[in-house]
């Protein structure tokens, strides 16, 4: 990473003149007031991008490159969408300041995304939600060992906002409220840090439903540039339209990953970045090896660390280790990049997949959608990562007939 700019995503040239339009040249009537003066908040991060030579990401794959102004984001949004004007803005700003091209393709699957998550809502409601905390906070509370008697008690005490957490989590209706009562439960109760330090079940939120974990990361490494004060933490901003839409989209687009369809993409903002081509590894794993692996995407057991045991893909690994020309520390090295671009340029990813290209007698696919059925106290149906990815990428086809139709095309 080019430490001169911290915002950089990835590698795909920014010399396109629309970019210097977009960031500093004249502002289309179009686009608002709003717009205006985001844009010239924004000019600050964008220059960082142009001065120290960073690059924005590539753009999904399909048809000629078109940017988009805020005023064609505009009537690619529900109609019945409250504040239209608030959202492009929001949305074209998140571009912007991450140095990723409005083209077509990015604002479609950025549209495809936050209408099958939330319906364009920036803080959804969730249908029996406060039954579904109590029955996180008595489960939680088993497995920490603590009676569910003075888990109750502990939350009939008075909250900071006059009620007790007990009266809040009855009402509560969306997710960001949940949050919150954890996050001042945490804080204002010694029993809180014991039972849920850390441990806010609440995992995603906004309108794109983003992971929080991913984007305090994200923050750590590239520092938050949005022309607003953050809401109290990087967890609450999520829960905002400008936040939700600004981490979304740097999920589901700043990272480079040449899939050959953007459905590969919406699977992994689904199962996490570079499952997809993970899955595909797992794939010529299993058949160079003989033994049936789960592709999941995952090379390692979620939260393994160096020493412990291994996990299937790590073992399957090591049973042709010999064929591979790697030893056990080097195949353990390699798997741990795995959330990497990188990983695709490691001994092991490219052995494997070349001698799997030899054996099957034809180049073995780069890219699949992860076999995973999803898993929430919120789902009343069984769901997987294909049933999310393809209803994703039907909406971003339609997304991008209705542009081809309103320019003729």
């Amino acid at each position: 990473m080019n430490p001169a700019c911290p915002g950089r995503f990835g590698s795909s040239p920014i010399s396109h003149p629309s970019f210097f339009r977009r960031s500093f040249g004249a502002i289309d009537a179009r686009r608002g007031p709003r717009a205006m003066a985001a844009r010239t908040s924004l000019a600050a991060a964008a220059l960082c991008v142009v001065l120290a030579g960073c690059a924005t990401k590539e753009e999904l794959p399909g048809t000629p490159r078109q940017d988009l102004s805020t005023g064609q984001i505009v009537q690619l949004l529900p109609s019945a969408l409250q504040d239209r004007a608030g959202w492009a803005a929001d949305i074209d700003a998140a571009f912007v300041t991450q140095g990723i091209a409005a083209s077509s393709e990015n604002v479609c699957a950025v549209l495809a995304i936050t209408e099958q998550e939330s319906g364009f809502r920036a803080d959804p409601s969730v249908p029996g939600l406060g039954q579904i905390a109590w029955r996180e906070i008595d489960n939680r509370a088993e497995r920490a060992g603590v009676p569910k008697l003075a888990v109750r008690a502990a939350l009939q005490l008075t909250s900071p906002d006059g009620r007790t957490y007990s009266e809040r989590i009855d009402a509560v209706k969306t997710e960001r409220e949940l949050s919150e009562i954890y996050e001042d439960f945490i804080a204002g109760v010694p029993l809180g840090t014991r039972l849920f330090a850390r441990l806010n079940p609440v995992r995603t939120g906004g309108p794109m439903q983003v992971g929080i974990s991913f984007a305090e990361a994200h923050v750590s490494a590239h520092p938050y540039p949005y022309p607003y004060p953050v809401n109290g933490s990087i967890r609450r901003e999520v829960f905002t339209r400008r936040g939700g839409m600004y981490f979304g989209i740097a999920h589901l687009l700043g990272y480079e990953a040449p899939y050959p369809e953007p459905l590969y993409r919406f699977a992994d903002f689904n199962a996490g970045q570079y499952a997809s081509r993970n899955a595909a590894f797992q794939s010529a794993l299993s058949r160079l090896s003989g033994i049936p692996l789960a592709l999941d995407g995952d090379l390692l057991p979620p939260g393994s660390h160096a020493g412990d045991a291994a996990g299937e893909t790590e073992r399957a690994a090591l049973a042709i280790s010999r064929r591979l020309d790697l030893g056990q520390a080097s195949i353990r090295k390699d798997l741990e990049r795995g959330d990497e671009q990188s990983f695709e340029r490691t001994r092991l990813y490219e052995r494997v997949i070349a001698q799997a290209d030899q054996v099957e007698g034809r180049r073995v696919a780069r890219a699949v959608v992860p076999a995973i059925t999803l898993k929430s106290p919120k789902f009343t149906r069984k769901l997987t990562t294909e049933w999310f990815a393809r209803r994703v990428d039907e909406r971003y086809r339609r997304c991008l007939s209705r542009i081809s139709s309103q320019s003729g095309g």
